[in-house]
């Protein structure tokens, strides 16, 4: 993974991050659980982010036989 890669998952994040602001909000009235602000949708996202990673650098390597 090249540096301009990175560089170009920076901008996804904060989009990830709105997103799930902006569906969680409609999600958790009908659930009754609390609303979420930006911040917590960030910390969120890069959990999310953290823990999907290794998993899918995992199944993109090829298997040796």
């Amino acid at each position: 993974m090249g540096y301009f890669n990175m560089l170009g998952a920076i901008p996804g994040f904060f989009l990830s991050s709105l997103f799930f602001m902006l569906l969680w909000n409609p999600i958790s009235h009908r659930l009754d659980l609390p609303d979420i602000g930006y911040t917590t949708s960030m910390l969120i996202t890069i959990t999310l982010w953290i823990a999907v990673a290794p998993l899918a650098a995992a199944a993109r390597k090829p298997r040796k036989r």
